[in-house]
């Protein structure tokens, strides 16, 4: 058994060293003639995906394909996973790298210039546009303008990637991520498309169909329901800029804030730890509280971070749980933090039901698949359930089951997305 597992990891390292990263022009960016509304690209780079994931490719638990080449010390169980899935990717081509900004608003309404990532098949036309909603991330390089999202392979099928960074990040690092603040988030997506779609026709890389696929995985698959809610409200076949939903893919979701906040405070526990600042300071950020219900909340093994996470974004959201060397919530919140009926408690939990997707008087319209692990260690199930019970008369498809951590069922619900689009008629 020793045998084995020492074989599967040396064949990640393989994999992992043989990657190509280059560094080349696709498009000549003098001959498109750019309009104000339109995406803006500033770098990009052909990537080779022959051999695996670039290393500079993150999990939703922060850590890096780096990080995991490096490390020795990994779980068998996580180098055999992320094995596994690299070697399904063996066979795919290479893809574009498009770094670029377009114009959005901000959290008062003003314009704001925010940065995103368009990733295209270097040698296929694109079928449709598939908008992406990451996860949770704590350092600026885990931004998609900074780095290879997870979903990128899927680009080499001929798909037109979208993937905003949302404030906070990329060309917007120097501001607060206002986290889980779910309609302001959803229209800087929305926005991300609606500057593409211009930006291709220019280019010549229009979509076969405009019909679009939406997907998002934990944060990202909170952040892809709104999405679907904001298209199907402003956008949906009724608006100047009308968009057309295909299908979405919403894996491991954070659809009611407030709930999966209470289960931190009822259980005593959060394994992944740096939620529950994030959760605080994006709410009181985003929603202009009073900045004092931050340090009324959070003990100070937690303050003593604030302003390097939350403002130099230098600590991936790993190094951040090492950090706080605790799983304990009563270690992480103060007496009223704990406290559901005290006054600070009660003033933000308005705000979480405000910001959770589930709290709305809607139901997706659109054909949905949504997956959730049984044993999510980061994004309670109860999220799920919550979403099943909501929308039972909707056009959603379930895949509820025991699928490992939070983390192993990011890996699945990619590679499940791609036999789907594999499976999907045009």
């Amino acid at each position: 058994m020793r045998m084995k597992k020492f074989l599967i990891f040396a064949s990640l390292l393989a994999v992992l060293s043989s990657c190509t990263f280059k560094k080349t022009f696709y498009i000549d960016f003098n001959k498109v003639d750019y309009t104000p509304e339109m995406f803006h690209v500033k770098s990009q780079e052909i990537t080779d995906l022959s051999d695996g994931y670039p290393q500079d490719t993150y999990l939703p638990d922060g850590s890096s394909v780096a990080e995991l080449q490096n490390d020795t010390k990994a779980t068998s169980f996580a180098v055999q996973s992320l094995a596994q899935n690299l070697f399904e990717w063996s066979t795919q081509g290479s893809v574009v790298q498009i770094s670029g900004v377009y114009q959005s608003t901000d959290d008062k309404g003003n314009p704001i210039t925010l940065s995103g990532k368009l990733i295209l098949p270097t040698n296929k036309p694109v079928k449709r546009i598939i908008l992406v909603s990451h996860y949770t991330i704590g350092s600026n390089a885990e931004a998609p303008s900074n780095s290879f999202p997870l979903e990128g392979p899927l680009a080499s099928m001929g798909y037109a990637l979208v993937c905003p960074d949302y404030i906070g990040y990329g060309a917007t690092s120097d501001m607060y991520h206002p986290y889980l603040m779910m309609e302001l988030t959803a229209k800087n997506v929305i926005d991300m498309y609606l500057a593409v779609v211009p930006f291709l026709e220019a280019i010549g890389k229009a979509p076969k169909h405009e019909d679009i696929y939406l997907m998002g995985y934990s944060q990202g698959g909170g952040t892809t329901m709104a999405v679907e809610y904001l298209i199907e409200r402003d956008h949906y076949r009724k608006s100047e800029h009308p968009i057309s939903i295909k299908r979405v893919f919403a894996g491991g979701g954070i659809y009611d804030v407030k709930a999966t906040f209470e289960s931190f405070v009822e259980t005593n526990v959060s394994s992944y730890p740096c939620g529950v600042p994030f959760v605080i300071v994006g709410q009181v950020k985003g929603n202009h509280l009073d900045d004092n219900l931050i340090t009324k909340l959070l003990g100070p093994r937690v303050t003593q971070y604030l302003d390097d996470w939350f403002l130099k974004k230098n600590t991936s959201t790993s190094q951040m749980n090492k950090l706080l060397g605790t799983k304990r919530t009563d270690e992480l919140l103060t007496e009223h933090g704990l406290n559901r009926t005290s006054t600070a408690m009660v003033t933000l939990y308005q705000y979480m039901v405000l910001n959770s997707v589930l709290s709305l008087a809607w139901e997706p319209q659109a054909p949905v698949y949504m997956m959730h692990s049984i044993n999510d260690d980061t994004v309670p199930f109860e999220n799920a359930t919550r979403a099943s019970v909501r929308w039972q008369n909707a056009n959603i498809q379930y895949n509820f089951g025991e699928y490992g951590t939070h983390v192993m069922c990011a890996l699945r619900f990619i590679f499940t997305v791609k036999t789907l689009l594999k499976d999907d008629k045009d």
